[in-house]
């Protein structure tokens, strides 16, 4: 059985995850010391004891989805299941960075800052109130590009963001334009349009000032080849080269997640289970959604750790 690491995007956060990886297993705990220390602050603190809606702000949630996925990653590794045992890794949007957290290509350390970066980027690239996402459910990938194209005619930009599933897709933009394409996907056969609870637009051109944040911010960082081949999000094919990773992390700011597809071009190279590593179980509802074909695992306790070692 081939099996690929998938690491959770935003959304992915609750007060309290990770905390029993942590005190379950010692390498778990340093993870969440190591991101405390990078980012000189006790953003363990916050994940285990705060509440949602600072957990929930960019700058936060994007590092520590990113800690628990490392410290759950860990607990594998204390019960003998190593990062060798996935033949890609892959993330949804900040899951990503984990993923290349995962596989060596860049520290803890240097991914907690860069997240913390990403996540203050992001969010002061557009003005509050300015931008907007919409899940539109019911329509795939094409449709969507469509109905964006439609109703970005009045010199907004709205642009489908992320390609989640066959029935899920994103929209990310103005407001205005947003709305008029909730409304047109509706008279295209989508079954719902979902605004979602987002503090910024992302995915789409309105990032372009993160994304120019983050070139800078990465042009200083250290990216090795990660151990395991990364499936990008921006490209849906397999990466290695430090440099075009590096490239890639940018484009993706502004970018689609195309996630639908990386999956695809998984289970096409073999792939038959996905282990969620983290917080959450979102990315394997999508996965089923994709290929029923495939089956999934969550590993985001240490009861999960252990089931995944005796299976």
């Amino acid at each position: 059985m081939t099996t690929a690491f998938v690491f959770p995007g935003q959304g992915a956060q609750t007060i309290g995850m990770g905390k029993a990886l942590a005190e379950a297993y010692p390498a778990a705990k340093a993870v969440f010391d190591e991101v405390d220390a990078a980012l000189g602050e006790s953003l363990s603190n916050l994940i285990w004891e705060g509440d949602i809606e600072t957990l929930t702000l960019t700058e936060n949630a994007q590092p520590a989805l990113m800690a628990t996925s490392i410290a759950a990653l860990r607990a594998l590794e204390a019960e003998g299941i190593g990062i060798d045992k996935a033949s890609f890794v892959a993330g949804h949007s900040l899951g990503e960075y984990s993923a290349l957290a995962a596989s060596g290509a860049v520290s803890v350390a240097d991914t907690a800052r860069l997240l913390r970066t990403r996540g203050q980027a992001m969010q002061s690239a557009v003005p509050v109130g300015v931008g907007a996402m919409a899940a539109l459910l019911g329509l795939d990938f094409e449709a969507v590009k469509e109905v964006a194209a439609e109703a970005a005619a009045e010199g907004e930009v709205v642009q489908a963001a992320n390609d989640n599933d066959p029935t899920q897709v994103v929209v990310s933009g103005h407001k205005a334009a947003v709305e008029r394409a909730a409304e047109i996907a509706k008279t295209r056969g989508a079954r719902r349009a979902v605004m979602l609870p987002v503090s910024a637009p992302f995915h789409c051109a309105l990032m372009q000032p993160a994304a120019d944040v983050m070139a800078e911010a990465l042009a200083a960082v250290e990216i090795k080849s990660p151990t395991v081949p990364l499936i990008a999000n921006v490209r849906a094919d397999v990466v290695t080269d430090p440099a075009e990773i590096r490239a890639l992390l940018v484009e993706q700011v502004t970018g689609s997640v195309r996630w639908r597809e990386s999956v695809q071009v998984m289970a096409a190279k073999g792939v038959t289970e996905f282990w969620e590593i983290g917080a959450g179980k979102a990315l394997s509802g999508m996965i089923r959604k994709i290929d029923r074909s495939l089956t999934s695992r969550q590993v985001g306790t240490p009861d999960d750790a252990k089931a995944a070692a005796e299976a």
